[in-house]
């Protein structure tokens, strides 16, 4: 597959230079045919310019022919009906024809749902996800609302397929948990960026986000919960990739590249998590065999590429001032030359492979580590994990390797002691406030407004009694200092006021409301009829009580929380295996071609 259409493109650059078109005559006669005289000449010329083999280069000019007659009659079509031709990229394992492109003719102005409904008809998919420029298509909107247009190359993302009959209730139930598992991970990492540690955090676990220090990092609210959300996605998805699981692991990155576009630039160049995002994107292209995914793989690895030199600097001068060496994070840059190396090679630049390739071969070969010395490591009582990454932070020096890890340790135990030390000091500012009077709720929060400083969390506790007290009148069960603790959490006010309303003043369950629907209460919940005051009727079926509903959260944290490695490195701990092989195929290719 690389190897065709890297010839195809040093093919079409060639037909470019001597503006040869193809679709016109000599080379494409009546009724589409081929000038097959006219095509031998040509193939017959190229094949030893290309230092390719005649009835290869014949058979790819015959088939960039067809794709341009082909493209032609689809701008005809277009132009007069209005009906677009759309180039499919297929699941492996649905190819029947690995060479020959799926097709499909559609109107633009339909929704999403119908061209995946055709597909899966048409192709025997059980259930499928439509991919545009590393982003998902939503199947209740329009194709040319989402940037659909005429030749437009979709990826086809398979979540079930119906052709592995022995599979099949797998595969069933695989579906059904894959967009359960996307929602469930967005609502319990949601619950994750809610939370401030003012709780015990040995029974109610919290995400503080911080430097490669450990050090925690002052974000903004509305900022942090996106963060939180997009790193829980990120997490999900590498442990997806971990398993081989790529095509679901897709999913949730996607799911994390769309939670990172809503941060600000200048916290997305002070962490490498968005770099190591795109280049994960592109590691499941690769998979996935979505070679086609070109443009979309370029971009995002320039952004990677881009992110890495803001957030480690020049000559990653700055990482070596924090961390001391740039050994472990050597392999980020080795995938993403690796990468890059492949993307030049599908585009018919043999020779920027090359210079790319040279660079990854000089870092595997310092990456690489001595069997011998990982095991004498290993037998010192260091884990795997530590002394691969030790042996590479001190390039290869078993000595200073085992030091090395030996004071990474020290320092990690010193930082959670620090931490403890810190949520100790807070449990007892806030048990403090609690006994002046106010609830743990809101002392936490006036404690985190306040930045730890208790006289002035004391005044603020004050002036929201006071705001709460003035206001009383004027909105029924809606205190202001409800709407603030809303407010704070992200919402806007005026669905915040709707939410205490509709649910009766009850602050946890306007925040649950608020959660379930994405922040945005439909008209019909805004028509519905707050909960009377003096009514004691139970819960119905459809709206848990508090106790179930803590019961289901407290389950759907401790599940998203599995995906978390509790190592800080542990997206440098590669083993290399899978690039040694891509970086074995990539010496293949460009030695067939090595005097092009």
């Amino acid at each position: 597959m690389m190897e065709e259409l890297n010839q195809e493109v040093k093919l079409k650059n060639q037909l470019k230079e001597e503006k040869i078109q193809l679709w016109n005559p000599p080379y494409t006669v009546d009724d589409n045919q081929p000038g097959t005289q006219h095509m031998q000449e040509l193939a017959e010329r190229y094949a030893p310019l290309l230092c390719l083999p005649l009835a290869e280069v014949g058979g790819a000019l015959e088939a960039i022919r067809l794709q341009a007659v082909r493209r032609g009659r689809g701008n005809k079509t277009f132009r007069e009906t209005k009906v677009a031709t759309l180039e499919l990229l297929l699941p492996r394992d649905s190819k029947k024809d690995p060479k020959n492109k799926k097709h499909l003719e559609t109107r633009l102005d339909v929704l999403v749902q119908e061209v995946v409904d055709r597909v899966t008809e048409e192709y025997g998919l059980k259930s499928i996800k439509l991919i545009l420029n590393g982003k998902t298509l939503s199947v209740d909107q329009r194709l040319d609302q989402q940037g659909v247009k005429n030749h437009s190359k979709m990826m086809v993302l398979k979540v079930s397929d119906n052709e592995l009959k022995q599979q099949l209730s797998e595969e069933e139930e695989r579906t059904k948990n894959q967009n359960e598992s996307v929602k469930r991970t967005q609502k319990g990492f949601q619950i994750l960026s809610e939370r401030d540690g003012s709780e015990d955090p040995d029974t109610t676990p919290f995400l503080e986000i911080a430097d490669q220090k450990g050090n925690p990092l002052n974000i903004p609210h509305k900022e942090k919960k996106a963060l939180i959300l997009a790193m829980g996605f990120h997490e999900k998805g590498r442990s997806l990739m971990k398993k081989k699981q790529f095509d679901n692991a897709l999913c949730h990155l996607l799911q994390a590249d769309q939670q990172f576009s809503k941060c600000g630039s200048a916290l997305l160049s002070s962490v490498d998590n968005f770099a190591v995002l795109q280049l994960d994107i592109v590691w499941c292209y690769r998979a996935l065999e979505a070679l086609s995914c070109l443009d979309d793989g370029k971009s995002r690895l320039q952004r990677a590429e881009d992110c890495f030199l803001q957030c480690y600097g020049e000559q990653q001068q700055r990482l070596r001032m924090i961390k001391g060496n740039t050994g472990r994070e050597e392999v980020l840059f080795l995938r993403l030359y690796l990468l890059q190396s492949l993307l030049s090679y599908i585009e018919g630049n043999d020779a920027q492979a090359r210079h790319q390739l040279s660079k990854v071969e000089s870092l595997y070969s310092r990456l690489s580590l001595d069997s011998e010395k990982m095991t004498q490591l290993m037998t010192l009582g260091f884990t795997e994990r530590e002394a691969r990454l030790g042996l590479r932070a001190c390039q290869g020096d078993l000595q200073e390797a085992a030091i090395h890890i030996s004071n990474q340790r020290q320092e990690r135990e010193e930082l959670k002691q620090r931490e403890r030390r810190k949520r100790s000091r807070r449990m007892e500012v806030i048990s403090t406030l609690t006994e002046l009077g106010f609830s743990r709720t809101d002392a936490a929060r006036a404690l985190h407004h306040a930045d730890g400083d208790v006289d002035k969390a004391y005044e603020i506790l004050l002036d929201s009694s006071q705001a709460a007290l003035a206001t009383n009148n004027n909105t029924e069960g809606v205190g202001e200092q409800k709407v603030e603790q809303l407010l704070y959490l992200g919402f806007d006010r005026g669905v915040s006021e709707a939410a205490l309303r509709l649910t009766g003043g009850d602050v946890q369950s306007a925040t649950q409301l608020l959660l379930d629907n994405q922040g945005v209460l439909s008209p019909e919940l805004l028509s519905a009829s707050p909960p009377s005051t003096s009514s004691s009727s139970s819960p119905s079926s459809e709206e848990p009580s508090t106790s179930s509903s803590s019961t289901a959260d407290v389950e759907l944290v401790n599940e998203v929380l599995e995906d978390i490695s509790r190592h800080e490195e542990d997206y440098l701990d590669l083993t290399l295996e899978e690039e040694s092989e891509l970086i074995a195929t990539m010496k293949t290719y460009l030695s067939r071609g090595h005097t092009v």
